[in-house]
C-alpha cells in the first residue's frame, strides 16, 4: 500500500477527552474515530489490525472444533421474554419496535437466539457436543462509555456456544476453550491471567475471565506470588488458619461510644485494633433479614454471602429496612439479642474472636467483651469475606498479590440456565427426553485490539507485536521529490512485496521528520528509510520495539529483516 493512497489521518496533539493511553495512540494514529460517546469507526489501519486479530480467533476457534456462523443483531423480544431477561437485563439492553409495533432487542449477547436456533434443529443426541461461534457487533447502552474502545457501546465481540449432552461433555469443551484461549491471548502477545470469576448477569456458574494486567484495569485481581493461581477478588476463597485466643472471656457489658459508628472510629474511641471489632451487616436475601458477620479488618464479600445463602439475590439493607428490622440505624448494629427472624452467617475468622466489640443495636452504644458462642449464636461459620494482600494463596503455594486487570474474554458453564427456559431438549439413547446442558464463550474483539495497544507503546506512538501489526515493513522514501531516492524506493517496495511482506510505502511529498513522526506513530515493526545513500545501494533498517538501528546494503536487506522479525517473535 503506498501511504499518498492510505487514508490515516494523524493527530499531533492528544484529544481533550481521551483520558488513557491506548484510546489517545489509537486517535493519534488514525486507527479509529469517534461518531458518538461509545460508538467508533475503524479506519484502514484500525481494521487491518482487527482483521488480524479476528484471524487468530478464526483459526484457534476451528481448532477446537468450533463452527462459525453469523446470527441477527435485531432479536426478537419475545426470545428474551421466554428467557426472563427481557425484565432483568436493565437499561443496557437496546430496545425499540418495528413499523407493526413489534418489539425487538439490539443484540448485546445471543444466548437466547442461538438456543432457539438449536433447540429447533437438533433433536437427538447424536448431533451433540455441537459447539457454534460468531464475530459479530454487539449493543450495550453503556451509562459512562469510557476508554475509547475499552468500553463502549458498539463493539465487536466473539461469541461461541455449546450445546452438550451431559455435564462431562461440557467439561471436556470447557478445557478446549480455555486452552484455545489461552493460545489466542498469547498470540496477541499480552500479559493475561485465567482468574477465576463471577457470572454475573448472564447466569451459570464455574467460569474464568481472561484479564490483562494493567494499570487502568477496572477488575481486581488476586493472584499468587508462586503459582499460576488467580482470581477475581470477588472470588478468591479465603484459606487462611486463624490461631485460638489463649485470652479468658470476661462478661459482656453495656459502653456509650458517643457518635463513633464505623470500626475506625470505633478502634479510635476505644484505643483497640480492628481486628477486635465484629463488623455487622445486614442483608436482605430472597426478602429474609440475614446479619453478616466479620472481623474489623475485613470487608464483607457480597458475592460469597450470596452464594453461600444459595439466594438468589442479597443486597445490603437500606437505613429504612434495617430500622425495621433491628430498630437501629447502621452504625450501631451487632449480632446480641436480634430478633430471631434474623439469620446470622459470619466469617471463619469470627468464630475465634475474643472479648470482641459490637453493636448493641441502640443508638450510641456498643457491648463490649463479646464472645460467639456466649452471647449470640451463629447458624453458618463460612469464608465471607474478601481476600486480601499478604494471606495465604488458597492453593497453598506463595501469598496473595493484587493486580488490575482488564478483562477480554469469558468463558461460562451455563448449565441449563436457558436450555430449561427456552426448552431446548433432545433425545437421549433411550428415547427419552433431557435438557440440553450449554456453555458459553466470549472474546471482545476490539477491547482485545484496545489492550494491545495499551500495553505495547512508548512516548512516540504504538508498537505493534508483529501477529498484528497492519503491516510488516514501513518504507519511507526521506525525500520522494528526489528522483534516485524515489526510483529506489519503488523497486524496494516491489522487491519486498514479492519476498511476502506486507508494505507500506511513503511516497507522500512531505517533509522527513513528519514521515518518521507518523511511522512511530503507526507502529509497524520495521522500517526502512532511502535516503542520501540510495546511489550507493545503502538504506537504514530500524527497529520500531528496541530503536536499533543500522545501515544495510540492499542485496542484504531481506535476510536482516527476517532475522530482525525471527528475534521480535522470541
Amino acid at each position: 500500500m503506498k501511504q499518498s493512497r492510505l487514508f490515516a489521518p494523524t493527530l499531533r496533539e492528544i484529544p481533550a477527552d481521551a483520558d488513557v493511553v491506548s484510546h489517545q495512540l489509537l486517535l493519534r494514529a488514525g486507527f479509529i474515530r469517534q461518531n458518538a460517546a461509545g460508538i467508533y469507526s475503524f479506519l484502514p489501519l484500525g481494521k487491518k489490525v482487527l482483521h488480524k486479530v479476528e484471524a487468530i480467533i478464526r483459526e484457534e476457534m476451528e481448532n477446537a472444533g468450533s463452527n462459525e456462523m453469523t446470527m441477527p443483531s435485531l432479536q426478537l423480544a419475545e426470545l428474551w421474554q421466554e428467557s426472563g431477561r427481557w425484565y432483568s437485563y436493565g437499561p443496557e439492553l437496546m430496545r425499540l419496535k418495528d413499523r407493526h409495533g413489534r418489539e425487538f432487542a439490539l443484540g448485546p449477547t445471543h444466548e437466547e437466539v442461538i438456543t432457539s436456533l438449536v433447540r429447533d434443529e437438533v433433536k437427538s443426541y447424536k448431533k451433540l457436543p455441537l459447539n457454534l461461534f460468531q464475530i459479530q457487533t454487539k449493543f450495550r447502552d453503556e451509562k459512562r462509555p469510557r476508554f475509547g474502545l475499552l468500553r463502549g457501546r458498539e463493539f465487536i465481540m466473539k461469541d461461541a456456544y455449546s450445546f452438550h449432552s451431559s455435564h462431562e461433555s461440557l467439561d471436556v469443551t470447557y478445557e478446549d476453550m480455555k486452552a484455545a484461549y489461552n493460545n489466542i491471548f498469547s498470540r496477541c502477545g499480552l500479559n493475561f491471567r485465567a482468574v477465576l470469576a463471577d457470572s454475573g448477569a448472564i447466569g451459570g456458574k464455574d467460569n474464568h475471565e481472561f484479564m490483562v494486567l494493567s494499570e487502568i484495569g477496572e477488575d481486581l485481581i488476586a493472584y499468587s506470588s508462586e503459582s499460576d493461581f488467580a482470581a477475581n477478588i470477588e472470588m478468591a476463597p479465603v484459606n487462611v488458619i486463624y490461631e485460638a485466643s489463649t485470652e479468658s472471656k470476661k462478661k459482656m457489658e453495656k459502653i456509650h461510644t458517643a457518635e463513633a459508628k464505623t470500626v475506625a472510629e470505633i478502634s479510635s474511641f476505644l484505643s483497640i485494633d480492628a481486628a477486635k471489632v465484629i463488623k455487622s451487616v445486614l442483608f436482605i436475601a430472597d426478602e429474609e433479614p440475614v446479619l453478616v458477620l466479620v472481623r474489623g479488618d475485613h470487608d464483607v464479600n457480597e458475592i460469597k454471602v450470596k452464594n453461600v445463602l444459595g439466594a438468589a439475590s442479597a443486597e445490603l439493607a437500606t437505613p429504612e429496612e434495617t430500622e425495621k428490622v433491628l430498630s437501629c440505624k447502621p452504625g450501631n448494629i451487632g449480632p446480641v439479642s436480634v430478633p430471631e427472624n434474623v439469620k446470622i452467617i459470619a466469617d471463619h475468622a469470627v468464630e475465634y474472636m475474643v472479648n470482641a466489640v459490637a453493636g448493641a443495636n441502640e443508638e450510641n452504644h456498643h457491648y463490649q467483651h463479646v464472645n460467639p458462642g456466649t452471647d449470640f449464636e451463629v447458624s453458618v461459620f463460612a469464608d465471607l469475606r474478601f481476600i486480601q494482600e499478604g494471606d495465604a494463596s488458597p492453593d497453598g503455594k506463595g501469598v496473595i498479590r493484587f493486580a488490575k486487570g482488564i478483562e477480554v474474554g469469558h468463558v461460562f458453564k451455563l448449565g441449563q440456565v436457558y436450555s430449561n427456559p427456552l426448552n431446548a431438549s433432545f433425545l437421549d439413547e433411550n428415547g427419552k427426553s433431557q435438557t440440553m446442558t450449554m456453555g458459553c464463550y466470549g472474546i471482545g474483539v476490539s477491547r482485545t485490539l484496545a489492550a494491545v495497544a495499551e500495553e505495547n507503546n512508548d512516548e512516540r506512538g504504538l508498537i505493534w507485536p508483529l501477529s498484528l501489526a497492519p503491516f510488516d515493513v514501513h518504507i519511507i522514501a526521506a525525500n520522494s521529490k528526489d528522483e534516485i531516492q524515489a526510483d529506489f524506493s519503488e523497486k524496494l517496495y516491489d522487491k519486498l512485496k514479492g519476498a511476502g511482506y506486507d508494505c507500506l510505502y511513503d511516497d507522500r511529498k512531505e517533509r522527513a521528520g513528519v514521515k518518521f513522526a507518523d511511522a512511530d506513530l503507526f507502529g509497524i515493526p520495521v522500517r526502512v528509510t532511502v535516503g542520501k545513500k540510495a546511489a550507493e545501494g545503502i538504506v537504514e533498517l530500524k527497529v520500531r520495539k528496541t530503536g536499533e538501528m543500522n545501515e544495510i546494503h540492499v542485496t542484504e536487506l531481506i535476510e536482516a529483516i527476517k532475522s530482525q522479525r525471527e528475534l521480535l517473535a522470541r
